[in-house]
Protein backbone atom coordinates (compact mmCIF):
# COMPACT_ATOMS: atom_id res chain seq x y z
CA UNK A 1 0.00 0.00 0.00
CA UNK A 2 2.62 2.51 1.14
CA UNK A 3 4.37 2.15 -2.95
CA UNK A 4 1.14 2.93 -4.31
CA UNK A 5 0.44 6.03 -1.63
CA UNK A 6 4.02 7.26 -2.69
CA UNK A 7 3.52 6.84 -6.71
CA UNK A 8 0.06 8.51 -6.25
CA UNK A 9 1.83 11.54 -4.55
CA UNK A 10 4.20 11.39 -7.50
CA UNK A 11 1.74 11.43 -9.68
CA UNK A 12 -0.34 14.40 -8.11
CA UNK A 13 2.73 16.36 -8.03
CA UNK A 14 4.51 15.96 -11.13
CA UNK A 15 2.40 13.72 -13.54
CA UNK A 16 2.11 10.06 -14.41
CA UNK A 17 5.56 9.96 -16.50
CA UNK A 18 7.51 10.57 -13.35
CA UNK A 19 5.46 7.56 -11.79
CA UNK A 20 8.70 5.17 -11.40
CA UNK A 21 10.68 7.58 -9.48
CA UNK A 22 8.72 7.14 -6.19
CA UNK A 23 10.19 3.12 -6.11
CA UNK A 24 13.98 4.66 -6.58
CA UNK A 25 13.52 7.57 -3.52
CA UNK A 26 11.71 4.79 -1.45
CA UNK A 27 14.64 3.68 0.35
CA UNK A 28 17.07 3.98 3.29
CA UNK A 29 20.08 5.53 1.74
CA UNK A 30 20.36 8.67 -0.55
CA UNK A 31 20.37 7.97 -4.33
CA UNK A 32 22.35 9.93 -6.38
CA UNK A 33 20.37 11.61 -9.26
CA UNK A 34 23.17 10.46 -12.09
CA UNK A 35 21.94 6.79 -11.11
CA UNK A 36 18.00 7.82 -10.38
CA UNK A 37 18.73 9.46 -14.77
CA UNK A 38 20.41 6.17 -15.52
CA UNK A 39 17.78 4.11 -14.11
CA UNK A 40 14.65 5.75 -15.69
CA UNK A 41 16.58 6.74 -19.26
CA UNK A 42 16.09 10.22 -18.70
CA UNK A 43 18.77 13.25 -19.01
CA UNK A 44 20.16 14.73 -15.56
CA UNK A 45 18.49 17.46 -16.11
CA UNK A 46 14.72 16.19 -16.62
CA UNK A 47 15.68 14.35 -13.13
CA UNK A 48 16.34 17.57 -11.77
CA UNK A 49 13.75 19.14 -12.88
CA UNK A 50 11.20 16.69 -11.50
CA UNK A 51 13.15 16.35 -8.11
CA UNK A 52 13.07 20.13 -7.92
CA UNK A 53 9.01 19.82 -7.75
CA UNK A 54 8.59 17.83 -5.58
CA UNK A 55 11.38 19.28 -3.52
CA UNK A 56 9.19 22.23 -4.33
CA UNK A 57 6.06 20.60 -1.62
CA UNK A 58 9.24 19.36 1.05
CA UNK A 59 8.51 15.55 -0.20
CA UNK A 60 12.00 14.83 -0.98
CA UNK A 61 15.40 16.06 0.84
CA UNK A 62 18.81 15.44 0.07
CA UNK A 63 22.28 15.51 0.29
CA UNK A 64 25.70 16.91 -1.59
CA UNK A 65 28.78 15.59 -1.80
CA UNK A 66 31.71 17.10 -3.33
CA UNK A 67 33.95 15.05 -5.87
CA UNK A 68 37.50 15.13 -5.30
CA UNK A 69 38.73 14.42 -8.64
CA UNK A 70 36.17 16.78 -11.05
CA UNK A 71 35.40 19.20 -8.01
CA UNK A 72 31.97 19.88 -8.70
CA UNK A 73 28.86 18.69 -6.32
CA UNK A 74 26.44 15.77 -6.82
CA UNK A 75 23.36 15.42 -5.25
CA UNK A 76 21.54 12.54 -3.52
CA UNK A 77 18.04 12.32 -2.68
CA UNK A 78 15.38 10.10 -0.61
CA UNK A 79 11.82 10.36 0.06
CA UNK A 80 10.25 11.37 3.08
CA UNK A 81 7.67 9.32 3.65
CA UNK A 82 5.68 10.50 6.68
CA UNK A 83 5.58 14.06 5.10
CA UNK A 84 4.03 12.50 1.72
CA UNK A 85 1.35 10.41 3.07
CA UNK A 86 0.33 13.78 5.22
CA UNK A 87 0.42 15.32 1.84
CA UNK A 88 -2.13 13.04 0.05
CA UNK A 89 -3.93 12.80 3.29
CA UNK A 90 -4.61 16.98 2.94
CA UNK A 91 -5.79 16.13 -0.49
CA UNK A 92 -8.05 13.10 0.29
CA UNK A 93 -9.77 15.34 2.59
CA UNK A 94 -10.53 18.08 0.73
CA UNK A 95 -11.51 16.00 -2.00
CA UNK A 96 -13.91 14.22 0.60
CA UNK A 97 -15.16 17.64 1.83
CA UNK A 98 -16.20 18.81 -2.10
CA UNK A 99 -18.28 15.60 -2.59
CA UNK A 100 -19.91 16.02 1.01
CA UNK A 101 -20.85 19.79 -0.15
CA UNK A 102 -22.25 18.45 -3.58
CA UNK A 103 -24.06 15.27 -2.08
CA UNK A 104 -25.82 18.15 -0.20
CA UNK A 105 -26.42 20.65 -2.51
CA UNK A 106 -27.61 18.19 -5.19
CA UNK A 107 -30.35 16.50 -2.49
CA UNK A 108 -31.40 20.28 -1.45
CA UNK A 109 -31.02 22.34 -4.73
CA UNK A 110 -32.90 21.65 -8.04
CA UNK A 111 -31.22 21.87 -10.80
CA UNK A 112 -31.71 22.07 -14.84
CA UNK A 113 -30.43 20.75 -18.13
CA UNK A 114 -30.73 20.84 -22.11
CA UNK A 115 -31.10 17.81 -22.92
CA UNK A 116 -29.94 18.58 -26.55
CA UNK A 117 -26.93 20.62 -25.80
CA UNK A 118 -26.24 18.51 -22.63
CA UNK A 119 -25.65 21.78 -20.31
CA UNK A 120 -26.67 22.13 -17.10
CA UNK A 121 -27.80 25.38 -14.79
CA UNK A 122 -28.90 26.13 -11.62
CA UNK A 123 -32.27 27.36 -10.44
CA UNK A 124 -30.83 30.84 -10.48
CA UNK A 125 -29.01 30.64 -13.79
CA UNK A 126 -32.55 29.33 -15.36
CA UNK A 127 -33.90 31.57 -14.20
CA UNK A 128 -32.02 34.29 -16.08
CA UNK A 129 -32.06 32.72 -18.83
CA UNK A 130 -36.35 32.10 -18.87
CA UNK A 131 -35.70 28.38 -18.75
CA UNK A 132 -35.10 28.37 -22.00
CA UNK A 133 -31.24 27.50 -23.69
CA UNK A 134 -29.35 30.21 -25.85
CA UNK A 135 -28.01 28.22 -28.12
CA UNK A 136 -31.00 25.63 -29.24
CA UNK A 137 -33.96 27.46 -28.16
CA UNK A 138 -34.92 24.16 -26.00
CA UNK A 139 -37.20 24.20 -22.48
CA UNK A 140 -34.83 23.05 -19.88
CA UNK A 141 -35.93 20.12 -17.75
CA UNK A 142 -35.48 19.37 -14.18
CA UNK A 143 -32.41 16.98 -13.88
CA UNK A 144 -32.82 14.04 -11.88
CA UNK A 145 -29.77 13.37 -9.45
CA UNK A 146 -30.57 10.21 -8.53
CA UNK A 147 -27.38 8.82 -10.90
CA UNK A 148 -25.13 11.50 -9.93
CA UNK A 149 -25.88 11.09 -6.40
CA UNK A 150 -25.05 7.03 -6.36
CA UNK A 151 -21.57 8.49 -8.24
CA UNK A 152 -20.56 10.66 -5.52
CA UNK A 153 -21.56 8.39 -2.83
CA UNK A 154 -19.22 5.44 -4.12
CA UNK A 155 -16.87 7.93 -4.92
CA UNK A 156 -16.82 9.23 -0.67
CA UNK A 157 -16.71 5.71 0.41
CA UNK A 158 -13.70 5.03 -1.79
CA UNK A 159 -12.03 7.97 -0.69
CA UNK A 160 -12.76 7.56 2.87
CA UNK A 161 -11.44 3.75 2.84
CA UNK A 162 -8.01 5.38 1.03
CA UNK A 163 -7.84 7.98 3.96
CA UNK A 164 -8.12 5.31 6.35
CA UNK A 165 -5.33 3.04 4.66
CA UNK A 166 -3.58 6.63 4.81
CA UNK A 167 -3.94 6.96 8.06
CA UNK A 168 -2.58 3.46 9.31
CA UNK A 169 0.41 4.20 7.29
CA UNK A 170 0.99 7.42 8.98
CA UNK A 171 0.70 5.60 12.28
CA UNK A 172 3.36 3.24 11.54
CA UNK A 173 5.83 5.70 9.90
CA UNK A 174 5.14 7.50 13.39
CA UNK A 175 6.23 4.66 15.63
CA UNK A 176 9.07 3.56 12.89
CA UNK A 177 10.35 7.22 13.88
CA UNK A 178 9.89 6.76 17.78
CA UNK A 179 11.98 3.74 17.10
CA UNK A 180 14.82 5.13 15.53
CA UNK A 181 15.06 8.07 17.67
CA UNK A 182 14.97 5.93 20.68
CA UNK A 183 17.68 4.11 19.15
CA UNK A 184 20.00 6.96 18.75
CA UNK A 185 18.80 8.40 22.26
CA UNK A 186 20.24 5.13 23.00
CA UNK A 187 23.34 4.94 21.13
CA UNK A 188 24.43 8.72 22.34
CA UNK A 189 23.67 7.95 26.47
CA UNK A 190 25.73 4.39 25.57
CA UNK A 191 28.67 6.98 24.18
CA UNK A 192 28.53 8.85 26.62
CA UNK A 193 29.19 6.57 29.49
CA UNK A 194 31.77 5.02 27.74
CA UNK A 195 33.69 8.51 27.24
CA UNK A 196 33.29 9.20 31.09
CA UNK A 197 34.66 5.35 31.89
CA UNK A 198 37.63 6.42 29.67
CA UNK A 199 38.18 9.81 31.24
CA UNK A 200 37.95 8.18 35.06
CA UNK A 201 40.43 5.98 33.72
CA UNK A 202 42.82 7.84 32.14
CA UNK A 203 42.60 10.15 35.66
CA UNK A 204 43.39 7.13 37.74
CA UNK A 205 46.09 6.32 35.59
CA UNK A 206 47.63 9.59 35.82
CA UNK A 207 47.64 9.67 39.50
CA UNK A 208 48.98 6.42 39.75
CA UNK A 209 52.04 8.02 37.32
CA UNK A 210 52.25 11.29 39.34
CA UNK A 211 52.54 9.35 42.70
CA UNK A 212 55.53 7.35 41.15
CA UNK A 213 57.25 10.19 40.01
CA UNK A 214 57.24 12.08 42.97
CA UNK A 215 58.85 8.77 44.59
CA UNK A 216 60.98 8.58 42.27
CA UNK A 217 62.27 12.06 40.90
CA UNK A 218 61.87 14.71 44.00
CA UNK A 219 62.01 18.16 43.10
CA UNK A 220 64.77 20.71 43.43
CA UNK A 221 62.99 22.22 46.43
CA UNK A 222 62.56 18.86 48.19
CA UNK A 223 66.49 18.05 47.21
CA UNK A 224 67.58 21.80 48.76
CA UNK A 225 65.56 21.29 51.85
CA UNK A 226 66.45 17.50 52.39
CA UNK A 227 70.22 18.93 52.10
CA UNK A 228 69.87 22.08 54.38
CA UNK A 229 68.02 19.26 57.19
CA UNK A 230 71.03 17.07 56.60
CA UNK A 231 73.52 19.34 57.03
CA UNK A 232 71.01 20.77 60.25
CA UNK A 233 71.14 17.36 61.50
CA UNK A 234 74.83 17.16 61.43
CA UNK A 235 76.01 20.35 63.23
CA UNK A 236 73.58 19.50 65.91
CA UNK A 237 74.92 15.97 66.12
CA UNK A 238 78.54 18.14 66.38
CA UNK A 239 77.13 20.25 69.10
CA UNK A 240 75.35 17.16 71.11
CA UNK A 241 78.68 15.29 71.15
CA UNK A 242 80.84 18.37 72.10
CA UNK A 243 78.44 18.93 75.31
CA UNK A 244 79.14 14.98 75.95
CA UNK A 245 82.79 15.16 76.30
CA UNK A 246 82.48 18.72 78.17
CA UNK A 247 80.01 17.31 80.71
CA UNK A 248 82.26 14.08 80.47
CA UNK A 249 85.27 16.13 81.63
CA UNK A 250 83.92 18.25 84.16
CA UNK A 251 82.24 14.80 85.95
CA UNK A 252 85.62 13.04 86.89
CA UNK A 253 85.38 10.84 89.45
CA UNK A 254 87.64 11.97 92.18
CA UNK A 255 89.90 8.86 93.68
CA UNK A 256 91.17 9.41 97.64
CA UNK A 257 95.18 9.58 97.70
CA UNK A 258 96.80 7.47 100.23
CA UNK A 259 98.53 10.09 102.36
CA UNK A 260 101.74 9.10 104.34
CA UNK A 261 100.31 10.06 107.80
CA UNK A 262 97.55 7.70 107.32
CA UNK A 263 100.32 4.94 106.54
CA UNK A 264 101.55 5.54 110.06
CA UNK A 265 98.90 5.66 111.75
Amino acid sequence: MLRKFLKEVVVIVVGKQAEEIADLLNSKRYINEFLIAKKLEITINQTRNILYKISDHGLVSSIRKKDKRKGWYTYFWKIEILKSLEFLRNILMKKIDQINYQIKSRETKEFYICERCNIEFNEENALLHNFTCNECGDIFVIRDNTKLLREFKRKLDKLSKELEFVNTEIEKEKEKIEKSKLKEIKKKEKEKQKAKKKVSKKKIIKKKVVKKETKKKPTKKAKEKSKKKKVIKKKTKKKVVKKKVKNKKLKIPQTKKKTKSSKKK
